[in-house]
């Protein structure tokens, strides 16, 4: 079994970086240096004795390992081994293996040993290992701990003083869940020490105050930076004013923050510096990274390295910068001049030059930011640790993100779904689909990479001005419980404009509305109109459209239309408005026309719907078997029979012939009546192009078939044995950049392929979500009896859905696979022909152990 050897950066639970490889025979002396420095109190917890040297022996042994029945880890902190892990085989080919870790003493308490017990249990499970054993002594609850709040199931013995300690290492729900809730908990540790820097060191900021790095500077202290601000200069005394150091480390205070506007030449001593001074993080703002070519790309690296190895997180390079408005910070690491007020919207921005545009168009809206982060070239802090830290920020009500790709789509996803649920997050994502995505179709089109979005609690937008309008309704407003608005206007135009604009965004103009009460009304006949749409129980949300009156047709106090807004405001019940003239009141969202202003609203219906939907669960399906999954692979990974079987799914078989006789041979083997089918690929289901024949009860029909299909489709046929008819339908997995594996489903047919009829859902698929999938395309009425069809059995479709997102779940390898025809019938389903498409054995972002 090989190992990769290059160093992995891992984050612990105080937000910090480490690095972990493979132990390599050179690790000697620095094992024992590590050994020289552990208390008594751990040589004798670890080695249940004083143990005060290594003996050579034993040195020799524990550098040399074979990385299948005996593996080693060790971490570096700062470049130097802290702790180390290692497994051991009982015996040749036994399934067991004992496991022990040791951290040196300054380092514990930071999750190094959880960190270890993953990557060790990985390491094992890819050996064919599937328990672990380990002996503890009973003083050494924290090593005991370790292993319990895994969520394994362990069992203890004592016997002769010692704990013995034996737990499958298989991964379960309990383990990915405790699993995650750590990379959720470091993530979100981290890029608050990002945004709550005690101590700031700024590098490249002019004595003459000239170029980015005096911005820099000046942008931290126009907004009242709580901490300490640091001018790093190798020779100026002062720099705009406040005293400048050759290096962070001789200013004397805490330095938690470097904000970096120097060369890519000297980022690398940047960084050292920085370590020096006990920064957690890096923002670089300096171009010339990977943006600019092959050399940028490889200094970038360096950088994000060296950064990790020192303990620190990097955002950036070629970023815009960090923000946070907490009255306790007052933080503005940007080059923005001028920040938002303060308020509950956090707002992440890959580009810089969005970020600008974002920042602008929030202030200039009155949205309030609670934090801001601009991830530039994302060398590592991306959108995904945002999320993990605006999850639980107490500050943030609402998150707002600009992405233009996706480095870990699945992770994304995930963390999405869960957020969603508590907190709205509003995107403006990429409508590029990249080629080659797998599969026999194209994979999701624009429409349905929309409805990913929704399905995954994303609010998607496609423009920064809408961005902002679906930013603001949730900022300042609560969400609607239902699709029922009042449209309330004093123009019929506008009203008739905002009913149709209501329609086209899939909301319901309630009964009784528009009310238009006229254009010579004023705005007390105004007012009580909106109360009375407040208080109608037939309306969930209000429109309210306003034309300004003719000059001198209402006194200034009835021609005061924004006094009757606030009124709205007293009920649980959202409000957007058009005016075409005048100034709006402070949280009341107004738009410049009225089909932005529905438009916004029925972004935000649609995510209130899914709130309202139950999540589903995983079912516990029968005759589900990854390890028969992995093995039918590595034994034939281009035939799916063995890899479906795994799952639960049976393919009706059929055998391939190039001749009339080959053809008669397997019909006899199948049993009559056959079908015939050109092999061809896209040929399997044609059959209103002659390329399917069906019901050849003998072999003269079959031989008349295949003369006549070969003469056009060429001499290769597939012969299967008929089954009953149905519906034909189409299952496919694809791996989509913005979700990572996803599942979709339609009805067959060459009009339907034609037309994109198909939905998606990523994986993992809960029961809801399968059920929904089978509902959701247009043609989905045939499988429910249209027009006096019979009804199929759609559990059973639904059913089917799920094993195939649990199998793309499990075998990351499976980069496409088509399930086309399924024939449903009312009594259940068959499944003609599969195709699937494999990948190398490479780890899949968002499975296996932490790691950045």
């Amino acid at each position: 079994m090989t190992t990769v050897d290059q160093p992995l950066d891992v984050l612990l639970s105080d937000g910090s970086t480490v690095q972990l490889r493979p132990i390599r025979p050179a690790d000697g002396p620095e094992i024992v240096a590590m050994h020289a420095r552990f208390s008594e109190r751990t040589r004798y917890l670890r080695y249940f004795s004083p143990y005060p040297r290594i003996p050579d022996r034993d040195l020799e042994r524990f550098v040399n390992v074979d990385h299948r029945d005996r593996e080693a880890f060790v971490v570096l902190a700062g470049g130097r081994i802290v702790a180390v892990g290692r497994y051991e085989r009982l015996g040749p080919k036994v399934p067991e293996a004992e496991v022990a870790f040791v951290v040196e003493d300054a380092h514990q308490g930071r999750g190094i040993g959880s960190v270890l017990l993953e990557h060790l249990a990985d390491a094992a499970r890819r050996a064919g290992i599937g328990h672990f054993v380990a002996e503890v002594l009973p003083a050494n609850g924290a090593m005991q701990r370790v292993f319990a709040d895994f969520g394994y199931q362990v069992r203890r013995q004592y016997a002769d003083g010692v704990v013995h300690l034996s737990f499958p290492i298989a991964p379960t729900e309990a383990t990915l869940e405790v699993q995650r809730g750590r990379e959720h908990r470091t993530e979100a540790r981290s890029i608050a020490r990002l945004l709550a820097p005690r101590g700031i060191a700024v590098y490249g900021a002019s004595a003459t105050g000239q170029g980015v790095g005096a911005a820099l500077l000046g942008h931290l202290r126009d907004a009242g930076f709580t901490g300490a601000i640091v001018p790093v200069h190798p020779s100026a005394a002062t720099v705009a004013g406040l005293p400048a150091y050759p290096s962070a480390a001789d200013a004397g205070g805490a330095i938690d923050l470097a904000v970096v506007a120097v060369a890519p030449e000297a980022a690398g001593a940047v960084v050292a510096d920085a370590a020096a001074a006990g920064a957690h993080g890096l923002v670089v703002i300096s171009a010339g990274f990977a943006e600019a070519g092959p050399e940028g790309a490889a200094a970038q690296r360096a950088l994000a390295r060296a950064a990790h190895a020192a303990g620190m997180r990097v955002v950036g390079p070629n970023c815009l910068g960090v923000a946070n408005t907490g009255e306790r910070v007052r933080l503005n690491a940007t080059l923005a001049p001028v920040l938002p007020a303060r308020g509950r919207v956090g707002i992440f921005s890959q580009s810089g030059a969005f970020g600008t545009a974002l920042l602008a168009e929030a202030s200039r809206r009155g949205l309030g930011l609670s934090s801001f982060v601009s991830a530039g070239n994302r060398a590592d802090v991306s959108g995904n640790d945002l999320l993990q830290y605006w999850q639980d920020d107490p500050a943030t009500d609402v998150i707002v993100l600009y992405l233009e790709t996706f480095g870990n789509p699945r992770k994304f996803a995930r963390l999405a779904r869960h957020i969603g649920r508590s907190k709205p997050v509003v995107a403006l994502a990429s409508p590029a689909r990249p080629p080659g995505l797998g599969g026999d179709g194209p994979g999701p089109d624009e429409v349905a990479v929309r409805a990913l979005f929704a399905h995954s609690g994303v609010i998607r937008v496609d423009t920064v001005a809408e961005l902002l309008d679906v930013g603001v309704l949730l900022a300042n407003q609560p969400l609607p419980r239902g699709r029922r608005v009042g449209v309330v206007g004093n123009s019929s135009a506008l009203t008739g404009l905002a009913a149709t604009a209501c329609a086209a965004q899939g909301l319901t103009v309630a009964a009784g509305y528009p009310a238009d009460v006229g254009p010579r009304a004023g705005a007390a006949e105004f007012a009580a109109a909106l109360a009375a749409a407040a208080a109608d129980d037939g309306v969930d949300a209000l429109v309210a459209v306003f034309a300004p009156p003719l000059p001198g047709q209402l006194t200034d106090t009835e021609a005061d239309f924004t006094a009757a807004l606030p009124l709205t405001a007293r009920v649980d019940k959202p409000t957007v408005a058009t005016f075409l003239a005048g100034r709006v009141p402070a949280g009341v969202p107004a738009y410049p026309s009225v089909e932005e202003a529905v438009r916004a609203l029925g972004r935000v219906a649609a995510y209130a719907d899914w709130l309202r939907r139950p999540p589903g669960t995983l079912p516990d399906l029968p005759r589900i078997d990854p390890a028969a999954g992995q093995a039918a692979l590595r034994s034939d990974g281009t035939d799916p029979a063995g890899l479906l079987a795994a799952y639960g799914i049976d393919v009706v078989p059929s055998v391939p012939a190039r001749s009339a006789g080959e053809a008669a041979a397997a019909a006899a083997t199948l049993g009559w009546p056959v079908a015939l089918k050109a092999a061809g690929p896209g040929l399997r289901h044609r059959l209103d192009l002659g390329a399917v024949r069906l019901d050849l009860t003998d072999e003269p029909a079959l031989r008349r078939a295949y003369a006549e299909m070969s003469a056009v489709f060429g001499a290769d046929v597939l012969v299967q044995p008929m089954v009953p008819p149905g519906v034909a339908c189409v299952v496919e997995l694809v791996e989509d950049p913005a979700f990572g594996p996803v599942v979709g489903f339609g009805l067959g047919g060459v009009a339907t392929e034609l037309l994109g009829d198909r939905a998606w859902r990523p994986v993992p698929l809960t029961d809801t979500d399968a059920a929904e999938l089978v509902d959701e395309p247009r043609a989905a009425p045939l499988l429910r009896g249209h027009r006096g069809g019979i009804p199929v059995d759609r559990a059973a479709l639904a059913e089917l859905l799920v094993r195939v997102g649990r199998l793309a779940d499990d075998q990351p390898r499976v980069r496409s696979l088509t399930l086309n025809p399924v024939l449903a019938r009312p009594d259940g389903l068959a499944v003609l022909h599969a195709t699937v498409r494999v990948g190398a054995d490479a780890a899949r972002p968002d499975t296996g152990p932490r790691r950045l």
